[in-house]
Formats: structure tokens, sequence, C-alpha cells
């Protein structure tokens, strides 16, 4: 008997699984016989895949950190300018000058940022850094006319200081598992699918529902090779697997 054999989806990524479910409910609703004799079926996932969509976009990689690398560009070329222009004066003619470069370098020195380090860590020394500079170091700032340099830079710290927390707050109000309980739903949806095609070919004749089960198994096979590696069929498995 022609019927649409079975698979196991827990092992598959989340970007493969979606695309799974989606393609069978997809064809599910085209074929006119699976759509009339199923159609609760049908509509449960679509409805599960929806869900699941919806999900693997929250998952997915924020917008917000993409933000968060153009912020981040940004203070690393005002820092390096900044580093730059102090060691611009250091031989300047001008003791005064040449003395408050001094100073400054060595707060450089001393700080050691390296703006290939780990984001957040960059993001707190530069924030103690420019403390120091409108602090205890105002008065070398001024001096060589870095103050610009410095309000630049802060306010690119401070926004890719602000565009983290917003991440991290994006984050956190995500549904902790929901993307594993759609997945979970659009399996039990696809399953419950599976077994209605498979009764009705049973009970009507395979003939009506031939097209559908042969596209299904298709997808199957493909999926068992491509995704999940080969995994070799259960002698004895159900669609209701």
């Amino acid at each position: 008997m022609r019927e649409i054999q079975s698979i196991f989806l827990g092992n598959m990524n989340n970007a493969a699984h979606f695309l799974f479910v989606s393609n069978m409910v997809e064809r599910a609703e085209k074929d006119s016989a699976v759509a009339e004799k199923c159609a609760v079926q049908v509509k449960a996932l679509r409805e599960a895949v929806q869900t699941e969509d919806e999900n693997l976009q929250i998952s997915a990689k924020s917008l917000t950190t993409y933000k968060i690398a153009a912020a981040d560009r940004l203070r690393d070329q005002l820092y390096a300018g900044y580093k730059k222009a102090v060691g611009g004066y250091a031989g300047f003619p001008v003791d005064s000058l040449a003395e408050a470069a001094k100073v400054l370098n060595q707060h450089i020195k001393d700080y050691k940022i390296d703006v290939q380090a780990q984001l957040d860590k960059e993001t707190g020394l530069l924030v103690n850094f420019i403390q120091d500079l409108e602090g205890k170091f105002a008065e070398q700032v001024k001096a060589l006319s870095l103050g610009t340099f410095v309000e630049k830079l802060k306010a690119a710290n401070e926004e890719v200081r602000e565009l983290t927390g917003q991440r991290t707050d994006e984050r956190s109000a995500k549904t902790a598992g929901a993307l594993k309980a759609a997945r979970t739903a659009s399996d039990e949806a696809y399953k419950m699918l599976a077994m209605h095609v498979n009764a009705h070919a049973l009970i009507e004749g395979e003939e009506t529902y031939a097209a559908f089960i042969d596209y299904a198994n298709t997808e199957i096979a493909h999926f068992k090779q491509e995704v999940l590696g080969g995994v070799k069929k259960k002698s004895a498995a159900s669609a209701t697997e």
C-alpha cells in the first residue's frame, strides 16, 4: 500500500525543520483531495507553522546587533583618531603642549584598550577612560583642543552601551523554550495530517491521495539524506512515529 513514510523531525536544525513543515502544509493546501478530506489537520498544521515562523524570527539575530556593530566601528575610529592626535603633540616645540601630550599618552598606555577585545570589556574600559579625560585630565584635553574628540567618543560609546542593553532586554523578553514548543506543535500537527492522509488512502483508495503521498515521501527521503545524514528508516515505523 502507498503511504506516507515516517521521519523523525526532532533532529533537524531550526531552518530545515521550518522548511519541511512549510513545504508540507503548502502542498497539502494545494492538493484538492487532502485540503478537503483533511481540512481540520491542514488548518492545524498551517497555524502551527505560522507560530513556528514567528518564534523562529524572534530567535534570529537581532537587528540591534547590526546597529551595535556600526556604533562600535565608529567609536573604534574615534579612539584611533584620539590616540593619533595625542601622539602628534608628543614632539611639539611648545613645552606645555608636549607635556600635556605626554600625560595623555601615558593614560592611553595605562588603559591598554584593545578595540578588538570583547565588546562589553571595551565599553567598560572606555567609560572609565572618558571619565578620566573629563575629570583629572580635563586640563590636558583642553590644552590640546581634544574636547570634540572626547565628546564624540563618549557619545559613540554610550550608543554602544545603550544598544547592548536594548539587545539584552529583547532577548530576556523572549519566552523561554517558545521555539521548541512551537516545533513540537508543528511536529504533532504534521503527524496528524500524515495519519489522516494514510487512513483516507487505505479506506478510499490510494489513487486519490497518490500525488500528495509521493510528494511527501520524496521530501522525506531528501531531508533524511541531506539534513539528517541518511538516517535509515526503522523497519516497523509508521507515519505516527
